[in-house]
């Protein structure tokens, strides 16, 4: 396994595909999951010729199952480590749900100020931030997150079935195409991961405010949304990440779900292509 040691000694996973010498994209993936929910992604983009790279956040997928380290700020240099090791420059980083939290930290706190990034992308994201604040009162309330805390502890591996068999994919919607796979790839991606750091992973992306993150990223930025995001409504963040980025391209899709990179990849993928080909 091609793995990297952090500042605070926890190993990361990560997969590096293609000629060094293409340009690079780099995935970042969503809670709880791990590299492997870019798999639609990584192969299609390495047949256009990218170098494709994604590595799995701490306590997630084959990545050290630590005690700490569960927040943004750090998978953010978790990152940073990765794409330093690499050497990654005039990269293209693209973050799906709790990734993109982790894209928009990247990006704004190592990426820019090191200057290897070229552009970036948010799907179904979590920025600016999915609580209700203030700042923010269109956000969800807290006790939602407490809600999925609780279930979480209660019995995670039924929490996580019935996450991937409802909201995530839409396939509670009415005439749904359920697709079994999908869910059980699903679970198995969470399955791997560690308890603490899914716990503890809900309050780095609900409550992280990331409107400074937002502002700070001069590159061109795509965010995708579809209208029916289950999980993080489009309304609060989607809308809300394009308004506060400096050069962004804001597209809603109609009737797609939050796990929309998976279930609509073919429409992902030409649209992400057509984005860093512009």
């Amino acid at each position: 396994m091609s793995t990297i040691t952090t500042q605070d000694g926890t190993e990361i996973f990560f997969k590096d595909w293609g000629s060094k010498d293409a340009q690079p994209i780099m995935f970042h993936h969503g809670w709880p999951l791990s590299s492997d929910d870019w798999d639609a992604q990584m192969l299609f983009f390495l047949e256009q010729g990218f170098r494709v790279v994604a590595h799995d956040r701490r306590g997630h997928g084959r990545s050290a199952q630590v005690d700490f380290g569960h927040d943004m700020a750090t998978y953010a240099a978790d990152a940073s480590a990765v794409a330093e090791h690499l050497d990654l420059r005039n990269a293209i980083h693209i973050g799906h749900s709790t990734g993109g939290g982790e894209v928009a930290a990247y990006v704004a706190r190592h990426g820019i100020p090191q200057g290897r990034v070229a552009k970036a992308a948010l799907v179904s994201a979590v920025p600016p931030i999915m609580v209700k604040t203030d700042r923010y009162p269109g956000g969800l309330p807290i006790e939602v997150f407490d809600g999925f805390r609780a279930a979480l502890a209660a019995d995670r591996a039924q929490f996580f079935r019935d996450v991937a068999a409802g909201p995530f994919y839409g396939f509670n919607r009415e005439g749904a195409e359920v697709k079994p796979t999908v869910i059980d790839n699903w679970w198995r991606q969470g399955m791997m991961g560690s308890a603490l750091a899914h716990h503890q992973g809900i309050k780095a992306f609900s409550e992280t405010d990331q409107t400074d993150d937002l502002t700070a990223i001069t590159v061109p930025t795509l965010v995708l949304h579809g209208d029916d995001d289950q999980i993080v409504p489009y309304r609060n963040a989607g809308l809300l990440s394009a308004e506060l980025l400096p050069d962004a391209t804001l597209k809603i899709y109609p009737g797609f779900p939050h796990g929309m990179l998976t279930v609509n990849a073919d429409v992902l993928n030409a649209d992400l292509l057509a984005f860093i080909r512009n």
